[in-house]
């Protein structure tokens, strides 16, 4: 399976490097240097965040380099067969420096260690430690075991954990926006999808912890939080739904910028909508996963919804929150689709012209539900065939609601500076799209701007500061 981007992605597999270098309190320090790094989702940079906090508190120090490492760590991604291969073949590239310091610890983390457990460790030499996403308390246990001579695993999946207790250490740089961890786990078993395995039970975090947290961010100069969880809608701590934490949190400050992702759309309210369209720092911009946009297909797929039931959540969204964003995830050539309903996804993008979107052909997971069930046997040339149209026709709707933005003035948070230009800022607008505006020395990083947007390329708007 691979995916074809049409707009800066946040969760991206093929992201990686994001190694963590922070100020090491010498006086805790044990004289080792641990490295992390992430592939995948945002989900698992998050929970890089947590390992990161569990090792810093028992001494570690960061760094940006693994060949000075002494604990290298990748996590993982399992969702796509080529974010697989990609965590193989970075493990080949940390051979050179294993050979030149033996006592290096090499751990997989993540989705691809619960999925393959011990597996994994006849298959990659190299590997000392394989830790599943519930199991991350124990690593300086496992760590002491590799120490003493003996390989480790720990894939045990729970039911209570949360790690709400633990302050996140902060991978991203540019001390503006943050990732939360709502909830853990999936309850929904789309049949297509390994996540329901690799990461357990769906379960809550006590929602005093999730706004602690957001206010200690924005105490420490954050003005974005991302609410994360596999399906947010879902989240419910005893009387408490989505609908009001995503209201606690937007309360923290009025200056904190709040976005959430996954929706699934089986489960967004209206109360949702009307909370987002409420507070005016909720960010107007729902990621909604369609897959497909045929009825039959969905069913196969175990999505739980149909067309219409879709159809019927965007037309709420357009019609409480007139101006919002949307994108989806969208897949090609599900086992035994045809041509007519591979049309029906097109109709679909029609119906609704997403933001941008997430792009993929069909390829079978191994344990999954589609693949005990269904014969995988849409021809890969169709379903890349598919997948092109679906490209092609996205391009075309992204450009639109870009060109909608244009000639607006949009509320942008300065995220940092332009990757092609250090004369120009960045920052995303309420939609998620990203703006590109020439540098004022008036502003800094962090600070909110108003930008008119006086042009767009396939994927920015091109604007000026107008205050």
């Amino acid at each position: 399976m691979f995916e074809i981007p049409t707009s800066t992605k946040q969760h991206d597999e093929s992201r990686q490097g994001e190694a963590l270098l922070l100020e090491n309190d010498p006086k805790k320090s044990n004289g080792r240097k641990l490295y992390i790094e992430s592939y995948g989702c945002q989900m698992n940079f998050s929970d890089s965040e947590i390992v990161a906090s569990i090792l810093l508190d028992k001494g570690f120090e960061t760094t940006r380099d693994y060949k000075e490492a002494d604990v290298v760590f990748i996590n993982t991604c399992s969702i796509r067969e080529n974010a697989e291969q990609r965590v193989r073949n970075r493990l080949k590239e940390f051979e050179s420096a294993k050979a030149k310091n033996p006592g290096m610890v090499v751990g997989v983390l993540g989705c691809m260690a619960e999925r393959l457990k011990s597996k994994f460790l006849e298959e990659e030499k190299l590997v000392d430690v394989v830790v599943g996403p519930d199991a991350y308390r124990d690593l300086p246990n496992l760590i002491e075991q590799v120490d003493e001579g003996s390989r480790a695993v720990n894939v045990l999946l729970s039911r209570e954990e949360t790690y709400a207790d633990i302050s996140p250490v902060r991978l991203n740089t540019n001390g503006v926006t943050a990732f939360i961890s709502i909830m853990r786990g999936c309850d929904n078993m789309c049949s297509f999808c390994v996540v329901p395995f690799t990461r357990g039970r769906e379960r809550s975090r006590d929602p005093q912890s999730i706004v602690k947290e957001a206010t200690d961010l924005f105490n420490a100069g954050y003005r974005e939080v991302t609410l994360l969880g596999q399906n947010v809608d879902s989240y419910k701590y005893e009387a408490l739904t989505f609908a009001g934490l995503l209201e606690r949190v937007a309360q923290v400050n009025p200056l904190l910028r709040v976005r959430f992702s996954t929706s699934h759309p089986k489960d967004i309210t209206d109360e949702v909508l009307h909370t987002m369209a409420k507070y005016e720092n909720i960010c107007k911009y729902i990621h909604l996963p369609v897959q497909s946009g045929n009825s039959r297909v969905l069913k196969l797929m175990n999505r739980t919804y149909d067309r219409e039931w879709y159809m019927d959540r965007v037309d709420a969204i357009r019609r409480i929150i007139p101006e919002c964003g949307i994108s989806t995830d969208v897949i090609t050539g599900f086992c035994s689709e045809t041509e007519e309903e591979h049309r029906d996804t097109l109709s679909m993008m029609d119906y609704v012209k997403y933001d941008f979107a997430y792009m993929f052909a069909y390829s079978e997971r191994p344990g999954t539900l589609a693949a005990k069930r269904y014969a995988d046997d849409v021809p890969e040339e169709v379903k890349k065939r598919r997948l092109t149209e679906v490209v092609d026709l996205q391009r075309e709707h992204s450009l639109q609601r870009l060109q909608t933005y244009v000639g607006k003035v949009h509320k942008v948070l300065i995220e940092g500076l332009s990757k092609r230009s250090d004369d120009d800022y960045c920052g995303r607008n309420d939609q998620n799209s990203m703006v590109v505006f020439p540098r004022d020395n008036r502003y800094k990083v962090g600070d909110y701007v108003n930008v008119y947007a006086e042009k767009c390329t396939s994927a920015t708007l091109i604007g000026k500061i107008t205050s």
